[in-house]
């Protein structure tokens, strides 16, 4: 999964949650993106690149969800 499909995903989860979500490219060195979900946030490294299997579960960790709700 690529950082920008993860980015989708945990939109349409966090509006089907009825959660807010917010995209803050600002906050960041770099490519580097800080995703707000809810009350918890998650940094996406490069949002054109494949996001690694330990990184994924690291990311949905921080935000409290499981992989497999995306």
């Amino acid at each position: 999964m690529s950082g920008n499909e993860f980015i989708r995903k945990l939109k349409v989860l966090a509006k089907l949650r009825g959660l807010p979500f917010r995209l803050d490219a600002s906050r960041g060195k770099g490519s580097h993106q800080t995703i707000y979900y809810g009350c918890s946030f998650t940094v996406v490294r490069n949002p054109k690149d494949e996001l690694k299997t330990g990184t994924l579960h690291g990311m949905c960790a921080q935000l409290g969800i499981k992989v497999n709700d995306l």
